[in-house]
């Protein structure tokens, strides 16, 4: 039989009429499809067969290339998951669940666009939207929602990652301005956004947002792509350098004024990063169901082999088993009652099993497991970046430990 990848079959996918066949070689186990309202669903499933049609038959090209596809931003635009839980400014307003869904569904598409997105939605408009005034939030919301303005958020330094709580880089006021220097790294969007968000301690050692419009174009700004990824090469990370940049005294984000600020954006963005380790574990399951029910070996489909069948029976449990965890995160979020805590959990279990899942599906292929024509092999790859960024999985683990025991670990 040929390897050549073909679209794959509804045999791989959750039949839409839920019937219990559908659910079981699908990745809906347990029907939490039931919980999406029918505009919720509506959105997910425009989101999905966007993915399927633009997204997944070029993703390939644009990982080997490294290059970041720009012309895709307006479909990525129309299907309005930019800030689909955020209630007004010209958002979806979503529940977090379908949110959840929605990056979850963006990933299984792409890890780069994923990326695109967490950076964008779940970083940026989060810290404006939390952070940020009325008035600014209505100053820059609504073109972030339109995507006409591409968000990014510029916190963690060249020499502070999971201590980023020691932040270098400084803001000092001059006049009706404020004045920034220092240098971030990894920053997302940082060399093709409109708006950064950038991490600051002031003069009194308070940590600050500052919001830098058009930062391409300012004076002192220099943002520089890292080269060289194995992971999300479809989407740009940045190095940063701050000499002397200057950002108006309205453009600070009005709420920000210590680090449990910040901690408020990253516990919102975390979800979004507990979902997208789903996304690509689907992904990987159902590249791995379609080419155990094709590939034959020894004159018989390897789907018919117990061990294969052990192999699929794991896969689709983990996934359950990251459903569930992240579909209550979201509905504690949707009370107001989702802690950083729980969205550390979430990370830490989604992004643990994923790992398992993409592992057994990239050793299921065999050798075609390596050849990015099975998709396969790019998101076991892009995994690893979802693994560690947004915090390692051990900076989850002490969040987890410190809440279980009263006891910080992290100094």
């Amino acid at each position: 039989m040929s390897d050549a990848p073909e679209p794959l079959p509804e045999s791989a996918r959750a039949v839409p009429d839920g019937s219990d066949l559908g659910r079981a070689r699908g990745t809906d186990f347990f029907g939490l499809d039931d919980l999406l309202s029918e505009r919720e669903r509506e959105l997910r499933d425009g989101l999905r067969a966007w993915c399927d049609e633009e997204v997944v038959p070029r993703a390939q090209e644009w990982w080997e290339a490294a290059r970041f596809p720009a012309e895709m931003v307006p479909g990525y635009a129309a299907t309005r998951v930019a800030g689909a839980a955020i209630q007004g400014y010209g958002c979806a307003g979503v529940s977090a669940v379908a949110e959840g869904m929605m990056c979850a569904e963006l990933a299984r598409g792409d890890g780069s666009i994923a990326t695109f997105n967490a950076v964008h939605s779940g970083l940026a408009m989060t810290a404006v939207h939390l952070l940020g005034s009325e008035e600014q939030r209505e100053r820059w919301l609504p073109g972030m929602a339109r995507v006409e303005t591409v968000g990014a958020v510029a916190l963690t330094e060249p020499t502070h990652g999971s201590d980023v709580v020691s932040l270098e880089t400084t803001a000092r006021r001059d006049g009706d301005h404020w004045v920034l220097d220092g240098a971030k790294r990894w920053i997302g969007n940082g060399s093709v956004c409109d708006l950064v968000v950038v991490w600051a301690r002031d003069e009194a050692g308070d940590v600050g947002g500052f919001v830098v419009e058009d930062p391409q174009q300012a004076d002192g700004w220099d943002a520089q792509v890292i080269e060289g990824k194995i992971s999300n090469r479809g989407v740009w990370q940045a190095h940063i350098r701050l000499d002397g940049v200057r950002v108006p005294a309205d453009s600070r984000l009005a709420q920000a004024r210590t680090f449990a600020d910040t901690n408020r954006v990253l516990a919102r963005s975390r979800q979004t990063v507990a979902w997208e380790a789903i996304g690509h574990a689907v992904a990987a399951y159902e590249g791995a169901l379609t080419y155990a029910l094709r590939r034959e070996q020894f004159g018989r489909p390897l789907a018919k082999n117990q061990l294969i069948q052990d192999d699929l029976a794991r896969m689709v449990t983990l996934i359950t088993s990251m459903q569930l965890m992240c579909t209550r995160m979201s509905q504690l979020e949707d009370q107001g009652r989702c802690t950083i805590e729980h969205a550390a959990m979430a990370k830490l279990h989604t992004t643990t099993a994923a790992r398992e899942v993409v592992a057994i599906a990239r050793d299921l292929l065999g050798g075609n497991g390596i050849l990015l024509d099975h998709h396969v092999a790019r998101h076991f790859a892009d995994l690893e970046a979802v693994y560690t960024y947004e915090g390692s999985r051990t900076v989850q683990s002490l969040l987890v430990g410190r809440s279980v025991t009263g006891t910080s670990a992290f100094r």
